[in-house]
């Protein structure tokens, strides 16, 4: 397999970065190493560099398994980012996967093209949970990487790569990706930052695999507009802070930005036959506050929602009663359509 073109691995970065819910520019030569790219996402904005190749078989007959990255056109040490991430990766495009490498195991090499190493049955896994983690014979770590899952990993690889060589911890992160439950007892011996690291995973898998399942089931396209264009994000019809809130498909509904935080927000709401409606109390305050414009265009889309073809996947009744009555949907709210 040889390597794709510089292009086609920079875009898949970016593609990557936007799947996990933030936004990316390079802002260095393509063919540079390390590619520098500036972020913007939830935790403001920020910038890290990366060390990219293709992710290749590693060509020994008795590792057919092996891939490998191939480090070419750089010198030993490798430049790290002094206030920020580095990272070290390898993109398998078949699969569209990353892996990711312990950077600080490979910063400083002898001569020639070194080369690094992951199990491809652990980019398998990855597809599945998002993130998987692969111990070698060495007790390096190297992570497989769904790209909806790109940005966790940047944010956090340092941790991720040093605290899963703990044998412990390592077993409970590939459990936390799977989605499996980790009670308390269960890491409460581990070390305060370890304990961290895999409550966020738990956190984030789920978190993910609930986006990935609500996205796929509306064919990523807005329930109330149809529109795609690649900003449409997963809204919980009960939300996530509210008791009895799921990380499931049925409490997920699909909406583009503005109606994700419209919805959040209290100023529409789903009611329990799939129509989207103005709540007549908000739409009282906007207009008060002479805040109202765009509001006949933005009303306009709203009504029956667009719902999957499975109806296994259809927002359930219950958690939209619930959601009303959490976000104090009022009797006169919803008689607002008859207006």
């Amino acid at each position: 397999m040889p390597a794709i073109p510089h292009s086609e691995l920079i875009n898949a970065i970016l593609e990557a970065i936007d799947q996990s819910g933030e936004s990316g520019v390079l802002t260095s030569a393509m063919r540079t190493h390390p590619r520098r790219f500036a972020i913007s996402g939830p935790f403001g904005p920020t910038n890290f560099w990366v060390y990219a190749w293709t992710l290749t078989p590693g060509g020994r007959p008795q590792l057919r398994n092996e891939y490998r990255i191939q480090m070419t056109s750089v010198a030993s040490p490798l430049q790290l980012k002094p206030d920020g991430f580095t990272i070290l990766i390898g993109y398998e495009p078949s699969l569209k996967m990353f892996a990711g490498f312990d950077i600080e195991r490979h910063k400083t090499f002898t001569s020639g093209s070194p080369s690094v190493q992951i199990d491809i049955t652990s980019i398998h896994k990855a597809l599945q949970d998002g993130l998987a983690f692969h111990r070698k014979e060495n007790n390096e770590i190297a992570v497989g990487i769904r790209p909806d899952q790109f940005m966790t990993y940047v944010h956090n690889a340092v941790s991720l790569h040093k605290h899963a060589r703990h044998r412990t911890t390592f077993t409970l992160l590939n459990r936390a990706s799977s989605l499996e439950p980790i009670p308390l007892p269960e890491i409460e011996n581990l070390t305060s930052e370890r304990q961290r690291i895999v409550q966020m995973v738990s956190r984030l898998s789920r978190s993910a695999n609930f986006r990935q399942q609500v996205l796929n089931a509306y064919g990523h396209r807005c329930a109330v507009t149809r529109l795609q264009l690649q900003l449409v994000e997963a809204a919980h019809v009960l939300p996530a802070a509210a008791p009895g809130s799921l990380d499931h498909v049925v409490n997920g509904i699909a909406l583009s930005p503005t109606y994700h935080r419209a919805y959040d927000n209290g100023l529409i709401f789903l009611d329990e036959t799939f129509t989207m409606h103005i709540n007549s109390k908000k739409e009282s305050t906007i207009i008060r506050l002479n805040m109202d414009g765009g509001l006949r265009a933005f009303k306009a889309s709203l009504g029956k929602i667009h719902l999957p073809a499975d109806r296994r996947q259809w927002p359930d009744v219950c958690l939209i009663r619930k959601a009303n009555r959490f976000r104090r949907v009022s009797l006169i709210a919803r008689q607002s359509q008859d207006r």
